[in-house]
């Protein structure tokens, strides 16, 4: 238990500072957090809602991700693509390390579920400049 406590006050610290840098608000909530069968890796998946306008700025995994659009359009930047926009109903692979930025496009909140297969014990977002 105390490595889930862990966990989620990493994310919810790494989260809060980045709401105050941009004065924008994100919030996390994790779901799941599980061992799988590929040694060294385990599942996670988190709810995050964005506020209007709200910007998840770039940064990556250390595994792979697959975003799905609960409510709402999210304009997806991926490293060397062209942005993509979802809307509820829609879902992205993201491959491992390709750094990104989620953007809330719509007018009113917007919701993803992100489920993330990653290497186990190493931070699960990453900034990248």
């Amino acid at each position: 238990m105390k490595a889930r406590t862990f966990f989620i006050s990493a994310i919810a610290l790494g989260v809060l500072a980045l709401q105050a840098a941009h004065g924008q608000e994100i919030k996390r909530t994790d779901l799941v957090k599980e061992d799988i069968s590929v040694a060294g890796n385990e599942a996670v998946q988190v709810r995050v809602d964005f506020n209007p306008g709200a910007f998840a700025v770039n940064h990556k995994h250390p595994g792979e991700e697959v975003a799905y659009v609960l409510e709402g359009t999210l304009e997806y930047q991926l490293e060397g693509r062209e942005p993509v926009m979802l809307k509820a109903g829609e879902s992205l692979f993201i491959p491992s390390g390709v750094a990104h930025s989620a953007k809330n496009v719509g007018e009113g909140k917007a919701s993803e579920l992100a489920t993330y297969i990653v290497a186990k014990g190493q931070p699960i977002f990453v900034p990248v400049k």
